[in-house]
């Protein structure tokens, strides 16, 4: 398809032009940032958000890896709404008695350019839209893409909505409408034949405590903040917990894989308040008041799970393209969605550039994500999902390890210590571990880390 460009004639309704160059459906970061590189290009770029504001209605649990907005916002850390940057990172291993957590601290993270940071996505996704309108985009809140416009080729020019001032046509459409994404299974680019498999749920409350009891407990100061990561807090379900510092609150959840959920018929809940009274984590948390619940839908199945990204007319960025990296150490969302967002902003300008809106005109995009940390962290750690999933890793390796270094510090004269090995195959006898599945685990945890 050839796209007449930026002077093509429009027609406007009330004060909205329902022609565009490019509409992008979901103002999360995704969205945002693609319509930030869009309107920088000089097109016109539509930010449809079916919520009333950008952010309206996101939750979140873990923790923004902002360095990709090196390359969108130039000295992004004096502008962007941050809770506390994250200057200690923890991996919590637990039991219901036990508790194993490697913690690692540095100042290098409590200074710019930093490393991490805690933040409310209501306050991120809004700052992140108004940097896009800024630039020249137009939002369009409040309204639903409920499918796609073709032409009779069947490349996709637009987007049908629930407005009754009718729909918006443009030569490419950028989907960045989340998990799930029905403008992506409309084109047909979703692959996967079982998405249950591939998705989890997170849960999560935020506890309000005051400035100085988190400042206390967590051991920090002034902005600095605490990320806890932790594995074995679910009753075998696949999935893990955390926890973690924002200014005057702190956050607690589980993620759960979907059919673990259905097979176990547990309430997320239930695991929650497990959580919360664990003795690792209940002296933490003492006092807070309970001031959210919310839950999201979160696409874990890693590079195997990804659709189709480059469709005639369309891209798929973000959560709607399971650019969620969930690989045990790694929990990575935003800044993924971020890049991505950036990359198909900048292949569409360049398609629509070029005249040549196809799926051949828009490959640039692929380019751009294999030579970026976007689609080269997901290659690389395309098995980690399976592997931090699986019943091993979820049943027997938490209590296994639990007990190995429990069997290391216990002092049990007059007897004299036992050795590492007798403590490790001790250990894995309680615990059901088989010492081929221990070895075989680990080469494949290692290969993904070369």
């Amino acid at each position: 398809m050839t796209y007449a460009g930026p002077g093509s004639e429009s027609t406007v309704v009330g004060e909205v032009t329902r022609t565009f160059d490019v509409v992008v459906v979901g103002a999360g970061p995704a969205g945002s940032a693609a319509a930030l590189e869009v309107a920088r290009a000089g097109h016109s770029v539509a930010l449809v958000e079916r919520g009333p504001f950008p952010g309206s209605k996101n939750v979140y649990g873990g923790v923004v890896y902002g360095r990709v907005l090196d390359e969108l916002v130039p000295r992004w850390w004096e502008r962007m709404p941050v809770q506390r940057w994250v200057t200690r990172r923890s991996t919590m291993v637990m039991t219901p008695t036990q508790a194993l957590t490697v913690d690692f601290r540095t100042q290098d993270w409590g200074s710019p350019p930093y490393n991490g940071a805690t933040a409310h996505r209501a306050d991120l996704d809004a700052w992140l839209a108004e940097l896009a309108i800024e630039a020249g985009a137009v939002l369009i809140p409040s309204t639903v893409a409920t499918g796609l416009l073709r032409d009779r080729s069947g490349q996709v020019v637009g987007v049908r909505t629930d407005r009754p001032d009718g729909d918006l046509t443009a030569g490419v459409v950028i989907a960045c409408d989340g998990v799930n994404s029905f403008l992506a299974k409309e084109a047909g680019m979703y692959r996967v034949a079982n998405e249950a498999a591939h998705l989890t749920l997170g849960v999560k409350q935020t506890l309000a405590l005051p400035r100085q009891a988190i400042e206390e407990r967590f051991a920090v100061s002034g902005r600095d903040g605490v990320d806890i990561e932790i594995l074995g807090c679910t009753r075998g379900i696949p999935g893990g917990g955390f926890l973690y510092t924002n200014l005057d609150s702190v956050s607690i959840g589980v993620v759960l894989g979907l059919e673990g959920i259905r097979d176990a018929r547990t309430r997320p809940e239930e695991l929650i308040a497990d959580l919360k009274r664990h003795p690792a984590v209940a002296p933490l948390i003492k006092g807070g008041e309970q001031i959210e619940h919310s839950a999201h839908l979160i696409p874990e199945g890693g590079y195997h799970a990804m659709p189709e990204l480059i469709g005639d007319g369309m891209l798929v960025a973000g959560d709607a393209a399971a650019m969620c990296l969930a690989a045990g150490i790694w929990l990575e969302g935003v800044n993924f969605a971020l890049g991505a967002g950036m990359y198909a902003g900048r292949a569409a300008a360049a398609a629509l550039a070029a005249g040549d809106t196809s799926k051949q005109g828009l490959a640039g995009y692929r380019t751009l994500l294999e030579r970026s940390f976007v689609l080269a962290d997901h290659r690389r750690l395309a098995n980690f999902p399976q592997l931090v999933l699986s019943d091993r890793v979820q049943r027997d390796y938490p209590g296994f390890l639990c007990d190995v270094v429990q069997g290391l510090f216990q002092v049990d004269n007059p007897q004299p210590k036992p050795g590492l090995r007798t403590l490790v195959r001790r250990s894995a006898r309680r615990n059901g571990v088989r010492m081929r599945d221990l070895v075989r685990d680990s080469w494949t945890g290692m290969r993904g880390l070369r």
